[in-house]
């Protein structure tokens, strides 16, 4: 009985560490943020996905993800008007 839950102690403690390894893969695969300012050079030459815009009547954060020319993956993001706003 012993063996069985030392066996699952270390089970559970291996997959925990796989979980955190796994996972701070995938966030060191991620491009970090890149805030688009008037003037920036863009070079995109696909876009991969765009957030949807928030409905509020205002300027809202939206974000692009996007390949350049060179197949670097980037991460955008830029100020749009919201949906929100009624002309009524």
């Amino acid at each position: 009985m012993k063996r069985i839950a030392i066996f699952l102690a270390l089970s559970c403690i291996g997959a925990q560490a796989f979980a955190e390894e796994s996972h701070a893969r995938i966030s060191a695969n991620k491009p970090p943020i890149e805030t688009y300012t008037y003037g920036s050079r863009l070079d995109i030459k696909k876009v991969i996905s765009m957030t949807d815009v928030a409905p509020e009547c205002g300027p809202v954060s939206a974000q692009m993800t996007y390949e350049d020319s060179q197949g670097l993956r980037h991460v955008m993001q830029y100020q749009v008007m919201g949906t929100g706003c009624s002309n009524g």
